[in-house]
């Protein structure tokens, strides 16, 4: 490989970005593939490009075509996760079973008192204002980002992080009348239709749920829906 080619792909996989390196096996000529855009020698047509972007989000690698355009790809995408905003009971149970399910898992909330590590233990909890925990670390195309709270000064931008990134999940807790007021407050800030519907509110299947570990289990249940391309609502 390249220096430059390995340069940019430790870059990408540092800054958790999914990339897909692509090598013709006829010549051995190598590419990286990202979600928008391409480096190095392998120029591929429309087609493969779709088919090997297909394979990132699906964290898969293989052999394409056949014949002098064989390529085998190699698929590099960050570790599925679930950002938690607000550290509240429905959390409690939330974190743990999206660990135990695979996901990476990470917790948001300003408030210390509620966000210790004796109430989640041995998880990741960042203590910044939502807005800006999601800045530093943003979500990408294998996040689900959830905000539990209720309370706008921190649901809302975390949520406003959300829809400007390509998490693959977003999902708010409330009645139906908070998430109408939320999407209220949300246009007003200049959203449009097409992206306040990412928004599942209230969060979580209809399973009747009504416990905090019967609601945490009917939002993990729409997240895994949602990564698999199943129905969520």
């Amino acid at each position: 490989m390249q220096r430059k080619l390995l340069d940019k792909l430790r870059q990408a996989r540092a800054e958790g970005l999914p990339v897909a390196l692509a090598t013709r096996l006829g010549d051995g000529v190598q590419g990286l593939i990202f979600d928008h855009g391409s480096a190095g020698d392998l120029t591929l047509p429309p087609d493969r490009l779709a088919q090997v972007r297909t394979m990132l989000d699906e964290d898969r690698s293989g052999v394409l075509g056949e014949g002098e355009e064989e390529i085998f790809v190699r698929s590099y995408a960050p570790a599925a996760e679930i950002v938690v905003v607000g550290a509240v009971h429905i959390s409690q149970y939330l974190l743990p079973m999206a660990s135990m399910s695979g996901l990476a898992v990470r917790l948001i909330d300003p408030r210390r008192a509620f966000a210790s590590p004796e109430r989640f233990p041995g998880l990741e909890i960042v203590t910044a204002w939502p807005d800006e925990a999601l800045a530093a670390q943003p979500p990408h195309r294998r996040s689900a980002v959830v905000t539990l709270t209720h309370d706008p000064k921190l649901d809302d931008p975390a949520l406003e992080v959300a829809l400007n990134s390509p998490a693959f999940y977003i999902g708010a807790l409330g009645s139906r009348r908070t998430h109408a007021q939320r999407l209220e407050r949300l246009t007003e800030r200049g959203f449009g239709p097409e992206q306040l519907a990412r928004i599942h509110g209230p969060a979580g299947l209809d399973l009747g749920s009504r416990s905090p570990a019967e609601i945490a289990v009917s939002v993990l249940a729409q997240i895994i829906a949602a990564r698999h391309g199943k129905a969520t609502r």
